[in-house]
């Protein structure tokens, strides 16, 4: 990122942070793997999240969350009948 908050990419390309955020915005899903913890926090109004486990994020391209499950092919179905394409965030 420059001092203009703005990404640079190999190519040379240039993107505004806000361009940044809707790339892939209602085409692409993030699937993210969380601690219960870390899922507590994401979404606060899902009650008895249990500790200790791991559950999976869907999250939309601009990072808004949109679902959790307790399995990575759970989130993938839940972004396939979305119309969304599933890629994972390590």
């Amino acid at each position: 990122m420059n001092k203009d908050n703005r990404m640079e990419f190999e190519t040379g390309t240039v993107m505004s942070m806000v361009e940044f955020a809707h790339l892939g915005g209602g085409e692409v899903a993030y699937i993210r793997e969380l601690t219960g913890e870390e899922a507590g926090r994401l979404f606060p109004n899902i009650e008895g999240i249990p500790a200790g486990i791991n559950l999976y994020a869907v999250h939309a391209a601009d990072g808004t969350p949109l679902a959790l499950t307790d399995s990575r092919q759970a989130a993938i179905g839940h972004a396939m009948e979305d119309d969304l394409e599933p890629v994972s965030v390590h």
